[in-house]
């Protein structure tokens, strides 16, 4: 594995800094009423500079670009706390292309590619989480549609997407893995009922409510909407979620949070003396480790993107690179607020909060990153059976 960049991607990263440093802030993810807008907006200009859909194929809208290009796209966005494009960039449309017919590409591909709808994620349930496969949302035949009925929980953006990608089951004598189909729908389909989720981090600000439950009550979706073969839709996830963890945003996003932290900890009075916090042994050792640590799980993601450049196929390393990089900016966000001090569990609506009251929010945004995409409970259990061959307990 060689990770040295070539000077044309180095240039390619200056290219893909300026335009985010050019079209994009900070201050648009954090608080700012027009937060779901602005992020649209964005996507619209990525869009419109061919950066969206980059690394697809040119044939469905993309540019060509490569594993590495889409990489370093990715990291300067989640370094600067920037839309890279979201579920159907990322995710639906890279399914699509994999598993969808020609008339599914067709419909939905062009849309996505030109930034026009936003998506959305239906596949955990109130019971079936870490065990996603014993989902209960039914979808039964009838004619050329399907009617659903079920609950979906943690659906990410639901009251700003415009369709969902959803996981059912179909057959509910199969084994569990393969009595499922996934299924696309626009939100505004009757029967369909989005109920946001109250969160620790909520304080009134546009962003607040990220967590949906979303209700389904004889929701009738045509049988073309379907992706992949009826009750093997499972199989079809399964390529979805390793798209959705090998990504190096993970890592990237602790990045600026550090980068803040260390300036501000290097500031005279910053312990409320003379003192900065960085003279304080233990502050010191804390910044130490967390910047061995984004070392460490950025070459992790180096090595999911020098994987799938290779034609190779990740799936236990974009478990690790999950894991770790999720749970390094747990530890960061810890290590933040705990160096603050007691100032530093003010919210940011309070003007005497550290950091403008970033790492509060942070801290408490941490908490769903081993759960969301798969907990890391799940992310060891692949690493340990399809890494190191151990047997299943």
């Amino acid at each position: 594995m060689d990770f040295e960049f070539t000077d044309e991607q180095k240039s390619f990263r200056s290219d893909v800094h300026k335009f985010i440093n050019e079209q994009w802030t900070r201050g648009a993810l954090e608080g700012d009423t027009t937060r779901w807008q602005a992020a649209r907006e964005y996507e619209g200009s990525l869009a419109d500079g061919g950066w969206l859909t980059m690394s697809w194929p040119e044939a469905y809208g993309g540019g060509g670009a490569t594993y590495w290009e889409q990489m370093i796209f990715n990291e300067e966005s989640a370094m600067a706390n920037a839309p890279s494009g979201g579920q159907g960039a990322d995710r639906v449309g890279p399914v699509l292309i994999i598993h969808g017919t020609q008339e599914q590409k067709e419909e939905h591909l062009p849309s996505i590619a030109q930034g026009k709808v936003m998506w959305c994620q239906g596949y955990s349930e109130p019971g079936s989480g870490s065990d996603l496969a014993s989902l209960q949302t039914r979808a039964i035949r009838d004619g050329d549609d399907f009617i659903i009925n079920g609950q979906k929980i943690w659906t990410s953006g639901a009251v700003e997407a415009d369709w969902i990608h959803i996981l059912t089951r179909t057959d509910g004598e199969a084994p569990k893995h393969r009595g499922i189909s996934y299924f696309m729908l626009k939100l505004d389909t009757p029967g369909i009922t989005i109920r946001p989720i109250a969160q620790l981090h909520d304080d009134g600000a546009a962003d607040g409510h990220g967590f949906n439950e979303t209700f389904f009550e004889d929701v009738r979706v045509p049988a073309s909407n379907m992706i992949g073969e009826e009750n093997r839709g499972w199989y079809v996830a399964a390529t979805a979620l390793d798209f959705e963890r090998s990504g190096i945003h993970r890592m990237a996003g602790a990045v600026s949070p550090y980068n803040r932290l260390l300036e501000f900890s290097s500031q005279p009075g910053s312990r409320g003396s003379t003192q900065t916090i960085a003279d304080h042994g233990p502050s010191r050792d804390a910044l130490a480790q967390t910047r061995i640590e984004i070392e460490v799980a950025k070459y992790l993601g180096y090595r999911v993107t020098w994987m799938q450049a290779s034609n190779l196929v990740p799936n236990q390393e974009s478990s690790m690179s999950k894991m770790f990089g999720s749970e390094l900016q747990q530890r960061t966000a810890k290590r933040g607020i705990n160096m603050l001090g007691l100032y530093g569990g003010l919210r940011p609506s309070d003007p005497r909060a550290p950091l403008a009251g970033e790492f509060c929010r942070y801290y408490m945004t941490s908490v769903s990153l081993t759960i969301a995409a798969g907990t890391s409970e799940i992310q060891r259990n692949i690493i340990a059976t399809r890494g190191l061959n151990l047997p299943r307990g």
